[in-house]
């Protein structure tokens, strides 16, 4: 009897969850303008994407992004909780202030970067120039733009992995630390021998929830570049957004949608793999 507690929840995931994942497989095989009636096309719109520059170009940068978010944020998390562990005294504030910039909307953590860092008028930068020290506003750099995204993006999100990663440090047994401390164990010992291997699982989460959320970026991206200069800061997800809206092929945008899902069912096929191992051990 109580399985029919289930029953709404599932009934919700059916229609807001299968259904559109469904029609999205479906359209990736069709050419379909939004307008018109879909017709079927076979693999075409993947062979499309495969001779589509833009497309290699979005998926290089999804793997830098990907790269890049899984090192330094993470770094930054970690090295910020383990201060925090430490240094007690303060730690709520501080966890205040590094989780902020989680809670702002992105859209407005966007345009602050851009309006007061970015901007060559009322930015930062604008107040080097003025003092002799031009710096390009790296949003209009090719070989850069990429990266002057994820800042601001790497700004928005490293609080959240400093909050998450301090609170699994606080689940490491006490007396661990302690017996390190008495030994005369140095900080990076401590890291390295009682922590790190006292957070792993939470580490390795927070791993693979990155890999899947780089290749779900998009908002930052949309708002800052639109993919350029010259889609040198293109990701899959701007460009589906760009072949749906703007190209008027919702097969190709659906076919690239189906590549990021790609992406996400390997890394939840390698969480739920790590997870089963250590339910083993």
């Amino acid at each position: 009897m109580h399985r029919l507690y289930l029953v709404p929840t599932m009934i919700i995931n059916i229609i807001i969850v299968l259904v559109p994942a469904l029609l999205t497989v479906a359209l990736a095989f069709c050419n379909w303008d939004g307008i018109s009636s879909p017709t079927f096309a076979g693999l075409d719109n993947f062979r499309a994407l495969a001779d589509d520059r833009v497309f290699w170009l979005a998926l290089g940068n999804n793997i830098i992004w990907t790269i890049v978010f899984l090192t330094v944020p993470i770094l930054m998390g970690l090295l910020a909780a383990s201060m925090l562990l430490i240094v007690r005294r303060g730690s709520n504030f501080f966890q205040v202030v590094y989780f902020l910039p989680v809670v702002i909307a992105t859209a407005i953590t966007a345009r602050i970067w851009q309006g007061m860092i970015y901007s060559p008028v009322t930015g930062v930068f604008g107040l080097l120039k003025k003092y002799g020290l031009p710096i390009p506003n790296p949003l209009t750099q090719p070989p850069i733009a990429l990266f002057g995204v994820a800042t601001v993006d790497l700004w928005h999100w490293w609080g959240f992995l400093c909050v998450i990663f301090f609170a699994a440090l606080r689940q490491v047994p006490q007396e661990q630390i302690e017996a390190a401390r008495i030994e005369g164990a140095t900080y990076f010992q401590m890291m390295r021998y009682v922590l790190l291997p006292g957070i792993r699982p939470t580490i390795t989460l927070m791993m693979i929830m990155t890999v899947i959320w780089s290749f779900l970026a998009f908002d930052f991206v949309y708002i800052l570049t639109q993919g350029g200069p010259a889609f040198s800061s293109e990701l899959l997800s701007t460009l589906a957004y760009r072949k749906a809206f703007y190209d008027l092929n919702v097969g190709q945008a659906a076919a690239a949608a189906l590549v990021i899902s790609l992406f996400g069912l390997v890394g939840t096929f390698f969480y739920v793999r790590i997870q089963t191992r250590e339910g083993e051990q």
